[in-house]
């Protein structure tokens, strides 16, 4: 019989934790801890709630009756670090040092491997990240931009789309360091990356290029974007909220709801219409683009996020990009998964924990 390992998964957002406990591959336990803002208020920063979401992760834990010190290994979501490449990282003092001064920023994901590595440091348990926003695998070609003041850099969704190509991989029969894809993770942000051999040599930077999306702007004509930001019409923090926040289908249509986009359409709203339709144009052009970043040679084209659930969205992409490949389509991003698979790997000596430097 094989072995065990009782994992647990610990995902924090900005107003909320998302805790799994696994065994193995199976989910056992699940639990999403909400946090008022007047909760949040009292921490000036927000490394400065570790302590506080600690003990919801505690109750949790009694809750299913673990003892801390039965569990194998704690994964948190990776946070804000340097660019690094793709895999599971064994929690240091360097990411520790880097995620405690926020060196590259601040956000509720730097908690994930600060929370994981209490237990370390309660319990001797080891601890890791795994795939973090930051993964940075471009190829040279890919970090240029028409000016050399403004390089490329990766900010996707490298969590899910690297769980995503693995899992097809294991169903599919297919070799992860050999098949290429193009991936399309579709949510309020919109990011394609060519996936060549197991590493993403391009993407779109889903904060600001690639289509539009539910409610970001994407890539915008920039004499346009220039002529906007010195209008006098909006301040900075205006204009960037319109980049991302207040742009796509917020912007066209007032929502980003894509369940409500598509009631408008069936009752007959033509110009919800053709602005859905514009950002699926967009999504299947994205992916031509990264088609041709592989030269052609793609196994699987795969169509993820929560995007993938809507019917409307799939067929219509569909359309445009079956003939580059199979499409496959995975609904939704299952965050906790993917983080207790990259330790699971580890813990079975399917592949070596990673090292952060600084």
């Amino acid at each position: 019989m094989s072995e065990v390992f009782k994992i647990l998964v610990v995902n924090p957002g900005s107003t909320s934790s998302k805790l799994g406990l696994f065994e193995n591959e199976k989910m056992i336990a699940e639990k999403k801890i909400n946090y008022s803002s007047e909760e949040l208020a009292r921490f000036p920063k927000t490394n400065d709630q570790v302590d506080y979401r600690r003990l919801g992760i505690d109750e949790f834990l009694v809750e299913h009756n673990v003892k801390p010190h039965t569990l194998s290994a704690v994964v948190g979501r990776g946070g804000l670090l340097k660019p690094i490449p793709s895999g599971t990282y064994r929690v240091t003092p360097s990411i520790l040092e880097d995620l405690q001064s926020a060196r590259y920023g601040e956000h509720a994901s730097n908690m994930g491997a600060l929370l994981a590595h209490t237990f370390t440091k309660d319990f001797s348990i080891p601890s890791f990240i795994v795939d973090p926003v930051v993964v940075d695998e471009y190829q040279t070609l890919a970090r240029y931009s028409g000016l050399k003041e403004m390089p490329r850099v990766p900010i996707w969704h490298a969590l899910n789309v690297m769980a995503v190509v693995r899992q097809t991989c294991k169903n599919e029969g297919f070799e992860i360091s050999e098949d290429n894809f193009v991936v399309a993770h579709i949510g309020g942000g919109i990011s394609v990356s060519a996936i060549e051999r197991g590493r993403c040599i391009d993407v779109s930077n889903g904060l600001e290029a690639g289509p539009f999306t539910p409610e970001r702007s994407g890539a915008l004509p920039t004499i346009q974007l220039v002529n906007l930001c010195f209008s006098g019409k909006y301040t900075h923090a205006e204009i960037k909220k319109l980049l991302v926040g207040r742009g796509g289908l917020v912007n066209h249509l007032g929502t980003s709801s894509l369940m409500e986009v598509e009631n408008r359409i069936n009752d007959g709203d033509k110009a919800c219409q053709e602005v859905f339709d514009a950002m699926c144009y967009q999504i299947a052009k994205e992916i031509g683009a990264y088609v041709a970043v592989l030269r052609g040679q793609v196994r699987r084209i795969i169509i993820t996020g929560g995007g993938a659930k809507c019917p409307l969205l799939v067929e219509n992409v569909t359309s445009y990009v079956k003939s580059f490949a199979p499409v496959h389509v995975v609904p939704g991003e299952d965050e906790l998964s993917a983080l207790a698979m990259g330790a699971l790997r580890v813990l079975r000596n399917e592949t070596e924990p990673r090292e952060y430097t600084a």
